[in-house]
């Protein structure tokens, strides 16, 4: 299984220094910092600079590339119920 990472997405993990994962989302896999969604001990654990990219395990039977079209922002994230139990993020 080879997942590859935009260089955009490394890019925005690296400029704001914090991880982040990709989970299943209301819309399908979603880019979201860790204090968003949480990471799980299942999922795979990238390096990006000093900084982690996780991917859920259901996640990486289905993608092969991370994007920035993954990236979720805060409306989407306000109306998906996925993330109803999310902590404070940004």
């Amino acid at each position: 299984m080879e997942i590859t990472i935009d260089e955009d997405v490394r890019n925005l993990i690296v400029s704001e220094g914090r991880d982040y994962r990709i989970c299943t989302a209301c819309m399908g896999p979603a880019l979201v910092p860790t204090t968003v969604k949480g990471p799980k001990e299942s999922d795979i654990k990238i390096p990006v600079g000093d900084n982690f990219l996780y991917i859920s395990r259901i996640q990486a039977m289905y993608i092969d590339n991370v994007s920035m079209d993954m990236l979720y922002d805060s409306d989407d994230i306000d109306s998906c119920p996925a993330f109803y139990t999310r902590r404070q993020y940004l």
